[in-house]
């Protein structure tokens, strides 16, 4: 039986470094060679995918279900209007949070970002303990080179598919939520899951009715489908997967809900999860 493969991608198909294994790669060519369909399901929009060396995929789900793409062609794209943008910006910068706007053509930052954010990146990265030698300079440096610096009038845009900003502190993540309760309000970080950044997504954005709308695009079911994951906001994948396998390094929460645990993101999770399933 062919299967639907949804694959969360930091901390699942790559490590928090970025980079994804040989023997992820490998399981994944494997396992399209045997008929399976193989999709990638993240926060990142495409512009960020683009950035990321990853093997074939038969496409995407990005912006956490905002953006959908099937065989190279966009089959769902669900960004905030300009107004919803407006609104966002000010709130933020009303209370100092450095934004980044991603949008399938870049991920755009502010003045404050660059100041706030590096630290942030640190954080995120001690905290997944990722044994990388950074620091703010090359976390100030990557933005730089990889971000586009926006401000003004220019931070408007209407193609953003999802906002993340720095957390001064967890009351910034609730005051979001009060002040958007038209949106979707997430937070993600380091260890544990440690709040560091909140994002905000268009309502009715989730992996699930993402995944859906590729199942029914394939003419396939829940039973058809398997998710992998290692963070809280993945679990809105289980919930339309008949099978779900959780990573090793993953937060305890998404490995409760699994049906399988295997091994780290760079401890051959990927490959020794596909042989569990015999999908190769």
């Amino acid at each position: 039986m062919k299967k639907a493969i949804f694959l969360d991608v930091d901390g699942t198909l790559i490590d928090y470094e970025t980079k994804t294994p040989a023997s992820a790669k490998e399981a994944v060519d494997l396992a399209r060679k045997n008929g399976h369909r193989v999709y990638i399901c993240t926060g990142c929009s495409k512009a960020e995918i683009l950035q990321r060396d990853l093997p074939e995929l038969d496409g995407m789900i990005g912006a956490n279900g905002g953006y959908v793409e099937h065989e190279g062609k966009t089959i769902m794209h669900k960004s905030f209007s300009r107004e919803q943008i407006m609104h966002i910006v000010s709130w933020c910068q009303k209370r100092n949070l450095g934004i980044v706007l991603e949008c399938n053509s870049g991920r755009y930052y502010d003045d404050a970002m660059l100041e706030q954010g590096p630290n942030a990146y640190v954080r995120y990265m001690h905290g997944k303990n990722t044994g990388a030698k950074t620091d703010e300079a090359a976390q100030k440096k990557r933005i730089q080179e990889m971000f586009i610096y926006a401000q003004g009038e220019d931070l408007y845009r209407e193609d953003v598919n999802k906002v993340s900003f720095v957390l001064s502190d967890y009351q910034d993540h609730l005051d979001s939520k009060t002040e958007f309760p038209d949106m979707i309000a997430n937070t993600w970080g380091g260890k544990g899951e440690a709040a560091i950044f909140g994002d905000l997504s268009p309502a009715g954005i989730t992996k699930r009715a993402a995944i859906e709308k590729v199942l029914d695009v394939l003419h396939m079911t829940k039973e058809d489908a398997i998710s992998f994951g290692d963070a809280k906001i993945d679990l809105s994948m289980f919930e339309c997967c008949g099978f779900n396998v959780a990573m090793g390094n993953g937060g305890a929460e998404v490995k409760e809900a699994a049906d399988y645990i295997t091994t780290d993101v760079n401890d051959d999770g990927i490959m020794n999860a596909f042989r569990y399933l015999e999908l190769i």
